[in-house]
């Protein structure tokens, strides 16, 4: 996924799991050239939105091993990763970062919706705990969401 990507890159060069706002910002914007600052700031809320990031003050904690993230030589963010994600789309991003092709996923879960009578959020989170995949992150903004309606 090019926004944990796009998120490790910062950390990865200072070689720390904790960076201010600041320094954040100016990794991807000045350093990479990947986004203006103002963009890079989108970024921050939306990765903290996703669980990628902790803020903290004027600190932001990387909630993932950012060595772990494998980023290719010539890698750049492409603009999607600015846009907020919907509960349904984050599960199905985990549902195909786990392998599962997104064809096949988006059939079963449709699947479920139809013969459960649930929503599609609710749905793909029993796709994912029935193909073993663990998201409970998206589950728990999936139950806020149902708590909303």
């Amino acid at each position: 996924m090019s926004l944990r990507r796009a998120v490790a890159v910062p950390f990865r060069t200072k070689g720390r799991e904790r960076l201010t706002q600041s320094e954040f910002v100016v990794a991807l914007s000045l350093d990479r050239d990947w986004f203006s600052p103002e963009q890079a700031k989108r970024l921050v809320d939306v990765a903290a939105t996703e669980g990628l990031l902790n803020r903290s003050g004027e600190g932001l904690a990387v909630t993932f091993d950012p060595h772990d993230v494998a980023v290719p030589d010539g890698f750049e963010p492409d603009d999607d990763v600015l846009r907020q994600r919907s509960t349904f789309e984050r599960a199905l991003g985990t549902l195909v970062d786990a392998g599962i092709e997104k064809q096949e996923a988006v059939a079963g879960i449709n699947r479920l919706q139809a013969d459960l009578g649930v929503t599609v959020e609710a749905a793909a989170v029993v796709y994912a705990r029935r193909e073993g995949v663990q998201i409970s992150d998206v589950a728990d903004r999936a139950l806020a969401e149902l708590g909303e309606s």
